[in-house]
């Protein structure tokens, strides 16, 4: 039986701003011993002021496996929106090792009045719901999804991405520029952007939070239409919206 004075042992399944966030508040504490895991997706990750591990798990059963081995006590899923595999895993993990779970997860970004979104349910319908007449497109999608985009040449893309994309998806996109770029982005940053390279569309995944929402403002302030991919559904967890609730939802656990 744990002693109330032992460091809790947590895995915090990260890779976002909260993620990081949560990492920080982590650091000052010292009732838990968390680790940060990141997917590898990303390849010169900001550096956490706690230890982290770069990887996948093998699967829902390689993570029970890793919470087994590891005796973790707690498990945080703060991935991304769009990571639904790697929240799936976590839930079957934590069910079928009995490991408490909460998803620290960002708000989606809501319709306002003046925005012309069309909303999609993937990457597939966002290159066709861009059109058939030709377009300058802000692409914000992530450089792993610009495949889907092949079935629509005819555009020209500006694809805003943090790490390079693969050559052949960005050779089925003949017509495009690359904006290499780390979020946060800042309103005016955004306003310039879309008025050097003449945007006529922006393309983006419905992620949520701060970061990267000053461009949905700057496309409402110019009546810019907004293809906008919406995230698909979590699983069955209970969810938090802040730090503060993360501990909130530790401290019993912590105590128990």
């Amino acid at each position: 039986m744990r002693l109330p004075e032992d460091e809790m042992r947590i895995l915090v399944l990260g890779g976002t701003t909260e993620a990081s966030r949560l990492a920080k508040a982590l650091a000052s504490r010292s009732d838990f011993e968390p680790t940060l895991s990141l997917a590898g997706r990303t390849h010169d990750p900001a550096a956490q002021p706690i230890p982290t591990r770069i990887g996948g798990f093998g699967g829902a059963e390689g993570l029970a496996d890793w919470l087994r081995e590891h005796r973790i006590e707690a498990l945080i899923d703060a991935t991304h929106p769009f990571a639904a595999q790697i929240s799936r895993n976590a839930a079957e993990a934590a069910l079928a090792t009995g490991t408490p779970i909460v998803a620290f997860v960002r708000p989606a970004w809501m319709r306002e009045a003046g925005d012309d979104w069309r909303e999609v349910a993937d990457l597939d319908e966002a290159a066709a719901a861009i059109g058939a007449a030709p377009r300058r497109v802000l692409l914000t999608t992530g450089r792993l999804g610009l495949g889907h985009f092949a079935t629509a040449p005819q555009h020209h893309y500006v694809i805003r991405t943090i790490d390079p994309p693969d050559a052949g998806d960005l050779a089925s996109l003949p017509d495009h520029t690359l904006i290499f770029d780390r979020g946060p982005f800042d309103l005016e940053s955004e306003r310039g952007l879309l008025a050097r390279e003449r945007i006529e569309v922006v393309v983006t995944k419905n992620s949520g939070g701060a970061a990267t929402r000053p461009k949905i403002v700057a496309a409402r302030e110019v009546g810019l239409p907004v293809v906008i991919v919406q995230p698909p559904r979590r699983p069955d967890v209970p969810q938090v919206h802040s730090v503060e609730a993360v501990f909130a939802m530790l401290e019993p656990w912590r105590r128990g």
